[in-house]
């Protein structure tokens, strides 16, 4: 079977809800265009716009230690940077992520809805060409999802692709494929991606998407039947250029 691309997301913003793209642009030595685009605070970070620097992500909103983002679904518009948030099947809030009234309207809603969890009040947090991802390189991730179909096996459950929050979900490798890839450089069609590091996993794959539950150990369970505690792979842009759901990936 052909690898191929099953699926493509992003995450404007980070913590919250996914993405699908059709299509994307890439562009060697970046992200997916507004990937961890914006970041919600949790507590005085020191992060400066001006001068944005890498903060691992104790300092944000986010799965590992929030579980309950993943109940919220949210939408985000890349022309207008205007955010949405459905609670319950219902809007919760909405706000220009550029102008100080629409980002206080997303602030004064995590303000409530995390009140337990803050410690200071929450603030969006962006700046022009800054991603907030989880590692300090700008990278793409990689999600095989027969690894995926492995970790499923194991725990004896269901397990959403999603818990993994990748931008590309990969189909027609065996499973762990992946890591044989560290050091190589992946073809797209006229895109190029070398792979640089294995992912390693935190509590946030406890958490199913959706509900916000924290009802599995992907974690453990990765330690204790695979002897690691990595899903997927980071890779760098290298060659840019358009790439869509179900182009076909190979080891250049």
């Amino acid at each position: 079977m052909t690898a191929s691309i099953q699926s493509i997301f992003r995450y404007p913003v980070k913590g919250l809800s996914p993405q699908p793209m059709k299509a994307v642009l890439l562009t060697p030595g970046e992200t997916l265009p507004a990937d961890r685009l914006y970041a919600i605070e949790n507590g005085r970070s020191g992060f400066d716009p001006a001068a944005p620097q890498y903060l691992p992500k104790p300092h944000f909103l986010m799965l590992m230690k929030n579980e309950r983002l993943a109940a919220l679904d949210t939408h985000f518009d890349e022309a207008s940077h205007m955010l949405a948030i459905r609670l319950n099947g219902a809007e919760a809030a909405r706000g220009d992520l550029r102008t100080p009234e629409g980002r206080a309207a997303i602030e004064d809603f995590f303000a409530g809805y995390c009140a337990d969890e803050l410690r200071g009040p929450p603030r969006v947090l962006h700046s022009e060409g800054h991603s907030f991802s989880d590692v300090a390189a700008k990278v793409v991730s990689i999600i095989n999802l027969a690894s995926v179909a492995a970790i499923e096996s194991a725990a004896g459950a269901p397990v959403d692709p999603l818990r993994f929050r990748g931008n590309l979900y990969v189909e027609g490798w065996p499973a762990w494929q992946e890591f044989d890839l560290i050091g190589k450089t992946l073809a797209i069609g006229e895109v190029r991606l070398k792979v640089v590091k294995r992912i390693v996993r935190c509590a946030a794959t406890n958490v199913e998407p959706g509900t916000g539950i924290r009802d599995l150990q992907i974690p453990r369970t990765l330690v204790d039947v695979f002897g690691h505690m990595d899903c997927g792979v980071y890779a760098e842009v290298i060659a840019g250029g358009r790439i869509v759901a179900a182009d076909p990936i190979a080891a250049a």
